[in-house]
């Protein structure tokens, strides 16, 4: 049939098929993935415009709206876009347009379904929501959710309403204010996604027949509506403004309580809720913790263009890991998790099993069914003669931080294997060159710090010593952004990045401790600053052997008669032994009540000084290429206040 006229477009694609089917495919120019700037909504306006004149002459009987990009449906709002969208003179309206896109979709006369394969995020799931009826690719790449929190705002293209009508009250405020990612079968299950198909090739026909059936999706059960009725609502506000003000404070993390405030106001109503959404979305976007998290967020996207990439993009199949304690066991346990093949060398099974056996409860916690398990164990090898050293693309050695032990192994190593192979320490503290020094070849040996636990945390510090050149450390960032971390690129030095900030801020809070001062309080502090855990369960949790070790590798005196030293002596080695500064029971430590302090935060920002110096001195001495580096690695490795983004914005800004 002709094809209608439509206006033209730059992010989005239209053609009719001769049943009168309409299809709408978004492709965003130049860019992996599909975002909703402010022209590609301005666009879908003046195409929904046109298409309801089609519906009207009966040229159309129904709208598909898909993706053009393998990567999936639409990964949000164009972030990029977020800094000059936060001006209180100009969002309201562009959110007002927006909102009148969402409710065109709504009001069709014609069905308009969603076509949802890969990511479906933020502004693309509210899309997706304002559509009659969606239908998702039933895989592991499909994801959907709100993770707006993360930066510093909650669902403004009218989600809020949206995914309360379809989901439920509950599952829709926790899915909004945990910004987690939701699998395809568990959106199903929650409303969010009305048909699922096994694989993209199908969506096409389901879509076709959902339009020809004029299929519309079911909102959620009575039984779940009746959680936003009455005091059954208030009921349900309270428990999550207290699970809400235990993971975020108000004063530091403003947009999950402020939705939970819209939703008390407005929660029984979805529409009332949707038109209620920019009231207190617009001074979210304005806020410092937004504008910091968008800092953040760029940053971390930063990091994945360290690696090498196009042509000259490395492959890695096969990993090698020596040492099975609990970081090169669960290293191991990662790289089998993200598909490759893994072999785990130590002196013998009683070293390896343990490892084996953490590494089957992460399979099971992360992986749906049981061939998936299976197969993943299956990747996972035990080797304790070490056999897989001359087939890996990769070997790592997490063994003991003893210099001579290293270098003893590494000796070893570079005889078997392969020319192109990347040779790996995951020292946490002795400069590399001190480790390549007894090789033939130095200039082999990189850094590959992980951060423990290995599965939690995403940094992964790439090391350069003297011997290395650029390349080096780029195969070393391409590895690490293959198994799904955050590489940041640091000079060899003592303690590198992290352990150097991390050791005078924990050390400080020690010697706090030894003079009297309690320990309770100062962590308490610590958090009130914004840190996630105070650095006195921090140091419990990494082990007082561990932060002896590297305050000595560091040149950090340990008092013998200190506190310190004796619970060491002691073998009190904290949460891996049940007792350090803290007694731990259920890997919880046991906390008495903190002592009242007239300023809280004042004393975090005297505890956390000695981090955010230490910082400042990494960055004059070019251990990291620039203060952007540092501030993403430090909230990447120790948790460092976020919405402050980072210890050298923090200072800059004179917030610390």
């Amino acid at each position: 049939m002709p094809q209608p006229q439509m206006p033209a477009m730059t992010n989005w694609r239209f053609e009719a098929d001769f049943e009168g089917i309409g299809w709408l495919t978004i492709d965003t120019p130049n860019s992996p993935v599909n975002t909703l700037s402010r022209l590609a909504i301005d666009e879908l306006g003046a195409a929904l415009q046109r298409v309801e004149d089609l519906v009207a002459s009966g040229e159309l009987i129904g709208l598909v709206i898909q993706s053009g990009k393998d990567s999936g449906f639409i990964a949000g709002a164009d972030v990029s876009e977020f800094d000059s969208m936060s001006d209180p003179a100009v969002l309201p309206e562009a959110l007002k347009r927006t909102h009148a896109a969402m409710d065109r979709i709504e009001k069709m006369k014609a069905p308009v379904i969603a076509a949802i394969h890969g990511f479906c995020l933020g502004g693309g799931l509210e899309l997706a929501l304002a559509c009659h009826y969606r239908i998702a690719v039933n895989d592991d790449k499909t994801r959907v959710g709100f993770p707006e929190v993360n930066l510093g705002i909650f669902p403004g293209f009218g989600g809020t309403g949206r995914s309360i009508r379809q989901a439920g009250p509950v599952p829709a405020m926790q899915a909004m204010l945990t910004g987690r990612m939701i699998k395809a079968g568990a959106a199903r299950g929650m409303g969010l996604v009305d048909k699922l198909v096994r694989h993209r090739d199908m969506l096409h026909w389901e879509a076709r027949k959902a339009v020809l059936q004029k299929r519309s999706s079911t909102p959620a059960p009575l039984i779940e509506r009746i959680m936003a009725w009455g005091p059954i609502r208030s009921r349900v506000v309270e428990k999550m403004r207290a699970e809400t003000s235990r993971k975020a404070r108000k004063e530091h993390y403003p947009a999950p309580h402020a939705l939970i405030d819209l939703f008390e106001r407005h929660g029984d109503n979805w529409r009332t809720m949707v038109d209620a959404e920019a009231g207190s979305f617009v001074p979210l976007m304005a806020s410092d913790t937004a504008r910091n998290l968008r800092r953040v967020f760029f940053l971390s996207e930063s990091l994945k263009k360290q690696g090498l990439r196009g042509k000259e993009k490395p492959e890695f199949k096969r990993v090698h890991v020596i040492g099975a304690g609990v970081m090169g066991g669960d290293i191991a346990a990662w790289c089998a998790y993200r598909g490759m093949a893994v072999t785990l060398q130590d002196l013998d099974m009683a070293r390896i099993q343990p490892a084996l056996d953490r590494a089957k409860s992460l399979f099971k916690k992360r992986l749906k069914g049981r061939t998936e398990v299976a197969s993943a164990l299956a990747r996972l090898e035990a080797d304790p003669a070490g056999n897989g050293i001359a087939r890996a693309d990769v070997i790592i050695e997490a063994v003991v931080e003893n210099l001579e032990i290293k270098q003893k192994i590494f000796t070893d190593v570079e005889t078997k294997a392969k020319p192109d192979a990347i040779i790996a320490s995951n020292t946490s503290s002795i400069e590399l060159e001190r480790i390549a020094s007894a090789l033939k070849d130095p200039s082999r040996l990189i850094g590959l710090h992980f951060f423990n636990p290995v599965a939690s945390l995403p940094l992964v510090e790439v090391i350069r010593s003297g011997f290395n050149v650029e390349r080096d450390v780029a195969m070393g960032a391409s590895f690490a952004l293959a198994i799904g971390k955050s590489p940041v690129l640091v000079k060899s030095a003592p303690g590198f990045l992290v352990n150097r900030v991390l050791m005078p801020y924990m050390l400080g809070a020690v010697e706090r401790v030894e003079r009297g001062e309690s320990p309770e309080l100062i962590d308490a502090a610590a958090v009130a600053f914004g840190m996630p855990m105070g650095p006195i369960e921090l140091m419990d949790t990494v082990g007082l052997d561990v932060g002896q070790s590297v305050a000595h590798e560091l040149k950090h005196s340990v008092p013998e008669d200190s506190r310190f030293a004796r619970l060491v002596r002691e073998k009190k080695l904290g949460r891996k032994t049940g007792e350090g500064f803290y007694k731990w029971a259920d890997g919880k430590a046991q906390k008495g009540e903190a002592p009242a302090h007239a300023d809280l935060s004042g004393l975090g920002r005297e505890l956390v000084k000695p981090l955010i110096d230490t910082t400042e001195l990494v960055v004059s001495e070019g251990i990291v290429a620039s203060p952007d580096l540092a501030d993403i690695g430090v909230i990447l490795g120790t948790g460092f206040a976020p919405f402050l983004g980072g210890p050298m914005n923090a200072r800059k800004e004179g917030k610390a």
